[in-house]
């Protein structure tokens, strides 16, 4: 076949540059070294094959490069072919050429809610994850250098997932039935999640826990089933059981050190998820409404969800009732478009109730309704150099209209709290940002083929919450054992700050000589959290992660010694 590519790549030339990846976005300067062959433009459009991939298969031309003249003193990274070396597919891969995986496929989870586009003629047959911008302008990537910006000429868009199980599937005799079902309009997952966490030292004592999770995952394709164009149906059910860690053995009370088992009542089966979702507008606009989880959406990502203590969002956030955490779900909508070829824009309103409000998850009118959350969230998503170098820049805000009790008064005899003086209830503020970085390429042209750097912050009003601040940094790698492409290393350091207003409460509380208050030993102030994890991918369906996480000052105080975790966390797709 006929390569767009260059045929002698300067593979030095992307792995320097890409150390300044993070700098070169706010400087706008850029130096390069000279290339050791000429570099031959990339065509709009080329065939397909199964290693080395044109980007036309999933891009959509700009109308506007036509037009636009090139400098050809000054090739733009858009106009570069990738180096077929970093886009190379991995055997074991379930991903098309293209590089957009058919979701709901077992294994991976995207971004947002588990979705794919309905069956529609623009859409692709289902094939077409991504919205279509309602504009073929740039945003703020059109400011970038024209070595560093490769939105110049196409798009190359695709769904933002991460690994959830070992590709492929546990039973691979039941792939025919599934092909014959996704036809007729049904797709589904059935997943084990189970983690066995054990202190190792320090805490307040030692021992293991372990907790586990079955999810069972349905969506309803209504264009297929009932010819209604770009309507489906979501439905998730899950069992969590076990012991949590972190109270009995760490004395933590803010900070789940496991994902499972957490808002899910410890019955057979919680109802997650029962929402509609509808495309319109030529697959530019997308709607959903119903029972659904907050953190599908808002102030979530892929990689922090490889993460156990920060899925499926920062714990700052976690905490508030107003932004229901999975897998706590709530009446809600939302609303998402993309205004350019490189900017996301998503708005909902969620009714909001106590995070212990319907543990089952059926007995909706059991929810005592206490306000409207109104979350809205911004995404820079630009794609970097010629090997297309994903990034996520994300600055969220929600209000809470409910009234909360003031802090201060948390830790005080009623008697106590009416003599402190400026205590008042407050309605919760939220925000965040967070930012993730693709920085090299290897093993495909999906968003996930490669290694990240990730750092975010999460402030809420401190008047009304434990924890007011939260900031983290890490990063998450793929290949760097030669032979395991699909295996990934990730570590992250959080730290959290106990709010003013619940430390002020605790230290009044001492100064009288009251208790503080069940499960707290001491004035809190802050903690830190450091997690890594290695994840193999096992075998197909299967996916198997030790992971080490080390706290220090347990439960916010000084009193309990820093904590080693070790553990190992298994998920397995039928």
């Amino acid at each position: 076949m006929t390569s767009c590519f260059s045929k002698h790549p300067d593979k030095t030339r992307d792995k320097g540059f890409v150390a300044l990846a993070a700098m070169a976005l706010w400087s706008g300067a850029y130096t390069h070294a000279g290339y050791a062959a000429p570099i031959s433009l990339e065509k709009s459009v080329a065939p397909v094959t199964d290693s080395i991939v044109s980007p036309a298969s999933k891009a959509r031309p700009n109308p506007t490069a036509a037009i636009r003249p090139l400098n050809t003193g000054q090739l733009d990274a858009g106009s570069l072919g990738p180096d077929p070396s970093a886009i190379k597919r991995p055997s074991n891969t379930p991903i098309p050429p293209s590089g957009v995986p058919i979701l709901p496929s077992p294994g991976y989870a995207t971004m947002s809610v588990p979705s794919y586009a309905p069956a529609g003629e623009e859409q692709g047959a289902a094939h077409t994850l991504e919205l279509d911008a309602l504009t073929n302008w740039e945003g703020p990537s059109g400011l970038l250098p024209p070595r560093l910006d490769a939105l110049r000429r196409m798009d190359m868009n695709d769904p933002y997932y991460v690994p959830t199980a070992g590709t492929g599937h546990l039973v691979p005799f039941l792939n025919k039935p599934r092909a014959w079902m996704h036809d007729r309009g049904f797709t589904f997952s059935f997943t084990y999640k189970g983690e066995a966490m054990g202190v190792a030292t320090g805490g307040l004592k030692k021992g293991v826990s372990y907790v586990h999770e079955l999810t069972l995952q349905g969506i309803f394709d209504l264009e297929r089933m009932a010819r209604l164009k770009g309507w489906s149906v979501h439905a998730l059910v899950m069992e969590r059981a076990g012991k949590a860690l972190q109270s009995g053995r760490l004395g933590e009370n803010y900070i789940a050190m496991q994902e499972v088992y957490s808002l899910s009542g410890n019955v057979a089966a919680h109802l997650v998820d029962l929402y509609a979702e509808k495309r319109t507008l030529h697959n530019k606009l997308d709607v959903i409404f119903g029972r659904m989880s907050l953190t599908h959406v808002f102030a979530t990502s892929p990689l922090l969800c490889s993460f156990m203590v920060t899925c499926s969002a920062p714990v700052a956030l976690k905490q508030n009732p107003g932004f229901s955490v999975y897998p706590k779900a709530t009446w809600g909508a939302r609303v998402r478009l993309r205004p350019t070829r490189d900017t996301a824009l998503q708005v909902g309103a969620y009714s909001v109730s106590a995070l212990t409000d319907n543990p089952s998850g059926w007995s909706w009118g059991a929810e005592n309704t206490t306000g409207l959350s109104l979350p809205v969230e911004f995404t820079w998503q630009p794609f970097l150099t010629r090997n297309r170098l994903p990034g996520h820049y994300v600055i969220g805000y929600a209000h809470d209209t409910t009234r909360y009790a003031d802090k201060v008064a948390s830790s005080l005899p009623a008697k106590v709290a009416a003599t402190i003086p400026d205590r008042r209830s407050a309605p919760s503020d939220m925000f965040w940002l967070e930012a993730d970085q693709m920085v090299y390429r290897l093993g495909g042209r999906n968003m996930m083929a490669g290694g990240y750097l990730m750092a975010g912050y999460v402030h809420v009003t401190p008047r009304v919450v434990n924890l007011s601040d939260q900031a983290y940094g890490g990063f998450s790698f793929v290949g760097l054992i030669p032979g395991r492409l699909t295996d990934r290393f990730g570590a992250l350091y959080s730290w959290y700050h106990v709010s003013r207003r619940r430390r002020e409460s605790q230290l009044i509380a001492q100064d009288a000589g009251l208790p503080l208050g069940a499960g707290v030993h001491g004035v809190q102030d802050n903690s830190h959290v450091i997690e890594s994890y290695y994840a193999i991918d096992a075998a197909p369906g299967l996916l198997i992660q030790p992971s080490f996480q080390y706290m220090i000052h347990p439960g916010e105080t000084h009193h309990i010694k820093d904590a080693a975790i070790i553990g190992l966390k298994l998920i397995a797709n039928l």
